[in-house]
């Protein structure tokens, strides 16, 4: 099927170019608008022409970009969507969920066509090859997440940087001088996904500054990987009394598989977790953890649109402080051999 972005490399333009002479949103030279029309009749592509016919018009319709990934925990990413949901519900909007990896050919499309009128974009990298063209839609965009250079857009997540420190420097308080991290899965930090190497710069950088001793690995989200990861963790020569889990997919066996091993919790290995409330507080053995605000983000998200929508927001960057609750899976530091 002929795409948005098969027609601007056709006309020799940009993507958000093809954006505006379809939508009208934008005055296009006369000469590049041809060009593009040319394009469009010889590729025989097909936008939604009703909809673009009323471009000019509010849909009351907000886009989720939230590509559907292997290494992201669903239920979490529902919980967001959920919010989003409410929130917009809330304005008199709906909510347009857009779950392809298409980067952000599928946002122009969808703007272009008049379809919604602002755009919520989930899962950002550090680096992410989106921003440039979602920097050059004529609508509102917030991310969830923040990425290494969010000039010119609106951002609003945990800060998960601090919550990275406040993990490790909870555990430090207590006494641990070696603490492991179950991360998240490996092409997570492989696609340097903000949360994920944001929360790792807080951890190590604390541990680093309280003269402790940690050590990281990122884990794949099954049994199997954590077992493995566990292995190596809890070798005698380590000496690891502290876990911090940032991995909901894994957190449920984390304390069952501990058990399986004659590891107390948190009598032998204290275990604190970035995760919902929810499921911190109903597993066998209740975690001790710092929330991930999903119904707070996905609310402040929306907020965001409606301003800019009134044409209101300045871009900002907005982050949550960390709330760790306590729910007595960490305990003082166990005396060893070495103490």
């Amino acid at each position: 099927m002929i795409t948005i972005k098969d027609v601007a490399r056709h006309a020799g333009v940009s993507v958000s170019t093809v954006s505006y002479v379809l939508s009208g949103k934008r005055p296009i030279s006369t000469a590049t608008s041809q060009r593009v029309r040319r394009s469009i009749h010889e590729l025989d592509f097909h936008p939604n022409a009703g909809a673009r016919a009323l471009a000019s018009s509010r849909t009351n319709v907000l886009a989720l970009v939230v590509p559907l990934r292997t290494d992201l925990n669903l239920p979490v990413i529902m919980q967001f969507v959920s919010s989003i949901v409410t929130a917009a519900r809330e304005h008199d909007h709906d909510v347009l969920l857009l779950t392809k990896e298409s980067g952000a050919d599928e946002v122009h499309r969808v703007v272009a066509s008049a379809r919604a009128d602002a755009v919520i974009v989930m899962d950002v990298e550090a680096r992410d090859p989106r921003l440039p063209a979602l920097r050059e839609l004529d609508v509102p965009v917030v991310l969830v997440g923040v990425p290494a250079d969010p000039a010119g857009l609106n951002s609003v997540d945990l800060d998960f940087t601090t919550s990275g420190a406040r993990a490790v420097g909870h555990l430090v308080d207590l006494g641990h001088r070696s603490v492991g991290l179950i991360g998240s899965p490996p092409t997570v930090y492989e696609r340097k996904t903000g949360y994920a190497t944001r929360f790792l710069s807080g951890f190590t950088e604390c541990a680093r500054q309280r003269g402790v001793t940690v050590h990281v690995h990122p884990c794949a989200p099954s049994y199997t990987a954590l077992s493995a990861c566990l292995d190596d963790l809890l070798r005698q020569e380590l000496a690891v009394t502290g876990l911090v889990v940032h991995n909901e997919a894994v957190l449920p066996d984390v304390v069952l598989e501990l058990r399986r091993r004659d590891r107390r919790v948190p009598e032998d290995v204290s275990v604190i977790a970035l995760c919902p409330d929810a499921i911190a507080a109903t597993r066998p053995v209740p975690v001790t953890s710092i929330t991930i605000p999903a119904e707070e983000v996905g609310t402040i998200a929306v907020e965001m649109l409606m301003q800019g929508l009134r044409g209101k927001q300045p871009s900002e960057v907005r982050l949550l402080a960390p709330h760790l609750t306590d729910r007595g899976s960490t305990v003082t530091a166990p005396r060893t051999a070495d103490r």
